[in-house]
């Protein structure tokens, strides 16, 4: 086994250790948190002892560098769950609706409407989270938080959309709990229990705050 291949599989036991660790902090269960470990650039090689580890559940950013990489990974690690964690163009969205098992970045009405028409098609459910751009950054996709409410009425009345949660990336040169805060604060008013927020360097804070999903690429993967 190469030095690689032990110390993915090294950190990926100490991330789990941490996230086990942050929860019982704020008198929650390490289970209710789900750990998307995020691939993204990182070929099979470097996924595999991760999944061999036992990890199920990834992130990708990109839908064409994941249907290239992760059908022979799903076939031999079966119960695999891929994550979209990235933007997601419109007419991407029947390849999205079709191999990912959830989409985090639902973060527009065109690509609310284009997914709404490939659900209907292809007769499949992907778990949807809605992306909100709690720090209103300019270059940063998602809803403002202050549309969030009635987008997320938008994609359940008119499209039918079933929203599963929410998504957020604070701006990174700004505390992150009070973006979490908000997130969750919108979650709670919209009836919607699944909040992915936290990455490597913010994971317990979004614990704290009520994190369902959090996405760890760098401290189990190493540096891109």
């Amino acid at each position: 086994m190469s030095e690689h291949i032990q110390s993915s599989a090294t950190r990926l036991a100490a991330v789990r250790g941490l996230i086990a660790g942050a929860a019982r902090d704020c008198g929650r269960k390490p289970d209710e948190i789900t750990l998307v470990a995020v691939s993204k650039t990182f070929e099979a090689a470097a996924i595999e002892p991760v999944l061999g580890a036992g990890q199920r559940v990834f992130g990708e950013n990109r839908v064409q560098e994941a249907m290239a990489k992760w059908p022979d990974l799903r076939m031999r690690h079966p119960g695999t769950d891929l994550h979209l964690i990235g933007p997601l163009q419109s007419n991407k969205a029947a390849d999205a609706v079709a191999f990912f098992d959830c989409i985090e970045s639902l973060d527009r009405p065109k690509l609310a409407r284009a997914l709404a028409d490939e659900i209907q098609r292809q007769g499949r459910q992907p778990l949807l989270m809605v992306q909100v751009n709690t720090g209103a950054e300019p270059q940063k996709a998602g809803i403002l938080p202050e549309a969030a409410d009635a987008f997320i009425a938008d994609c359940r009345g008119p499209l039918g959309l079933a929203i599963g949660g929410l998504m957020c990336i604070p701006p990174a040169d700004e505390p992150p709990s009070p973006h979490f805060a908000l997130l969750a604060k919108i979650a709670r008013r919209n009836g919607l229990n699944r909040l992915s927020m936290g990455m490597s360097a913010d994971f317990p804070a979004a614990i704290q705050c009520g994190a369902t999903h959090v996405r760890i690429g760098s401290a189990i993967f190493g540096t891109r």
